[in-house]
């Protein structure tokens, strides 16, 4: 299953705010469970939603006074020989 990784600027330690958590919100509104970090928050998401999850956190961190959003999308069959 596909990773979906991300992280949200502007980065204030210990207060994350909506720019951060909307994204956040978004995915979990879609039954994801969202894996929130200090630095990052990642899921695993099936292919087939992926686009449009994607669209979800841009629009949700943008539209909240995000700077900048950096994503990384990883394949499901890492590491696979």
């Amino acid at each position: 299953m596909p990773r979906l990784d991300f992280t949200v600027e502007p980065f204030h330690e210990g207060r994350p705010g909506a720019h951060v958590t909307a994204p956040v919100e978004a995915l979990t509104a879609r039954g994801l469970e969202v894996d929130f970090g200090a630095f990052g928050t990642s899921c695993e998401i099936d292919a087939e939603t992926l686009a449009e999850a994607v669209a979800d956190v841009v629009r949700s961190a943008f539209a909240n006074g995000a700077t900048r959003l950096t994503i990384e999308v990883a394949g499901g069959d890492e590491g696979s020989a």
